[in-house]
């Protein structure tokens, strides 16, 4: 099965997506779908969590690479494939790639995580680290097509992709045939696409719900307009979302079968993928959280049983340290403060002890005794502190004001 050009008039259905899951069988695993108490509870209904960040590379990514890897031409195969990637499609397009014996060159930005850049390579492509944004490291496996005539894969702009992407639709319906709302996130839209595609075309009262990032939200501003709107510069954590404009197939497929696209907060996504690691013990990156971020973000707003998609859980353990802090701090759970002390022994012993009786752990300290902005007696201290939730932070900020500090931000 292969359709030769991105026409987003070709009219994909349902036994496009019937056939990827054929090919697809022994490829891909059908991941788990595992329920989640506290969501439920939050939402008023079952919620279950759809783990494609446990599938083979980490994300769904594999599904459409391999349908449209093993839909080319003899001759096609022979010149090889070559693709642009910070991650998940680079290993994606690598597996496919090696299970069906197709030469591989993945472009991959310099500065791209080195997790990511070793997985690539271990999957067995060529990997060439170009540019220092997506947009150039694009252009390079561009160009290098047109040179070698290798087949260039696109992420998410493809009807094979799209099919492909679209088999975890069907594995929702057969693992939770009672679902009644499906939240999935989007960059490009090639698995919100390809979903909508699959779900609708078997049960048309399902909504079918995509999820973008505020700073990278190309989806709102294109469906009002009709047609493909850039967003100049996203700008998010979410970096598996994070695409400036909609691919014309996924778009044209999202007008007709997904119901409603959502934007959610970095804070609203950094609490999504800490939720996830502590109640559900899954490791998923800030893209893969974003349904869950918009289940946080306004609970009653979806019927249930509602199923989210992790769609990834390939994130940087450096990248994560620093997401789970900010998760932490949205969760009221750690707070930073500046505040002047009197410089003098025994001061910040009593500031500790204050805080102690507050009953909030702390992190770090930084102690500033020598600084133009300070007095001669004065010193300055920044805490980050661990604490119990909103309410405690309050309550460890009136101590220390109630204590005499001054507390400055």
């Amino acid at each position: 099965m292969s359709f030769r050009t991105p026409d987003p008039l070709h009219r994909l259905m349902l036994d496009d997506v019937r056939g990827a899951q054929k090919m697809l069988s022994g490829v891909a695993r059908m991941t788990a779908m595992e329920g989640s108490r506290h969501l439920s509870s939050l939402v008023g209904a079952p919620v279950h969590l759809k783990c494609e960040n446990l599938q083979r590379t980490g994300s769904f990514k594999l599904r459409g690479a391999y349908v449209r890897i093993a839909g080319l031409r003899p001759e096609e195969r022979a010149a090889g494939v070559v693709a642009a990637s910070a991650g998940n499609h680079a290993q994606g397009v690598a597996l496919a790639s090696k299970l069906l014996g197709v030469r591989a060159t993945v472009f991959m930005p310099v500065g791209a995580p080195l997790p990511k850049v070793a997985a690539t390579r271990e999957y067995g492509a060529d990997v060439r680290m170009h540019g220092h944004v997506v947009d150039e490291t694009l252009a390079a496996a561009e160009r290098y097509a047109r040179e070698t005539g290798a087949v260039f894969i696109h992420p998410f702009d493809h009807p094979d992709i799209i099919v492909g992407q679209g088999t975890v639709g069907l594995e929702i319906l057969e693992q939770c045939p009672e679902v009644r709302t499906i939240l999935v996130g989007v960059g490009g839209g090639g698995l919100a696409a390809g979903i909508g595609l699959a779900v609708k075309s078997v049960r048309p009262d399902v909504k079918v719900i995509g999820v973008q990032a505020e700073g990278a939200a190309a989806y709102p501003p294109s469906l009002a307009a009709g047609h493909p709107v850039v967003v100049e510069s996203p700008v998010t954590m979410a970096d598996g979302i994070k695409v400036g404009r909609p691919g014309d197939v996924p778009f044209a497929l999202i007008q007709e079968y997904v119901d409603e696209v959502r934007t959610v907060s970095e804070d609203a996504l950094s609490s999504a993928l800490l939720l996830c690691l502590e109640r559900a013990k899954l490791v998923v990156e800030p893209a893969g959280a974003s349904p869950v971020a918009a289940l946080l973000s306004d609970p009653e707003a979806f019927r249930g049983p509602v199923v989210a998609v992790l769609s990834g859980g390939n994130v940087d353990p450096l990248l994560l340290q620093r997401i789970l802090r900010h998760g932490m701090a949205a969760g009221g759970r750690y707070l930073s403060l500046r505040l002047r002390v009197t410089d003098r022994p025994g001061a910040l012993a009593t500031l500790l002890a204050v805080l102690t009786v507050a009953d909030a752990n702390v992190l770090d300290v930084s102690h500033v005794r020598t600084d133009p902005r300070l007095g001669l007696t004065e010193a300055e201290v920044e805490l980050h502190l661990e604490t119990k939730g909103p309410e405690h932070c309050r309550e460890v900020a009136d101590a220390l004001r109630d204590a005499g500090y001054t507390v400055l931000g």
